[in-house]
């Protein structure tokens, strides 16, 4: 697992490696923002972190998608209209015009850091 060099001041603790669920989604409220939160295990990077909010669907369930490797990319279905999302950059495969924020996030310990523009 590659180590990432953390300031505090600059990433805010949103919970910890324990409230995760591996191979899938959970949901964190940052500020007023909802980021889904993904970790894989199995995958380097482990973590990832993507807006909650489907554009298309006008709702906030992307933390509950399904995820999936198309073409080498790992991706998130929409679980409303089934849309994949790019768990990188947060770039919607079947609409290039769509696109959710990425967020920098990473492990300290046992803390799941991330790093949103308040």
């Amino acid at each position: 697992m590659s180590e990432v060099a953390i300031t505090r001041a600059e990433w805010l603790q949103v919970c910890k490696r324990s409230d995760l669920v591996a191979n899938s989604g959970v949901c964190a409220l940052v500020g007023d923002r909802q980021i889904a939160l993904f970790f894989l295990p199995d995958q380097e990077p482990q973590l990832y972190a993507i807006d909650n909010w489907d554009p298309i669907a006008n709702a906030g369930v992307i933390g509950r998608g399904i995820v999936a490797e198309i073409d080498g990319e790992l991706t998130v279905a929409s679980p409303l209209y089934k849309q994949h999302y790019r768990l990188t950059d947060g770039q919607c495969l079947e609409e290039e015009d769509i696109k959710l924020d990425s967020f920098p996030v990473a492990f300290e310990g046992d803390d799941v850091l991330i790093q949103v523009d308040q």
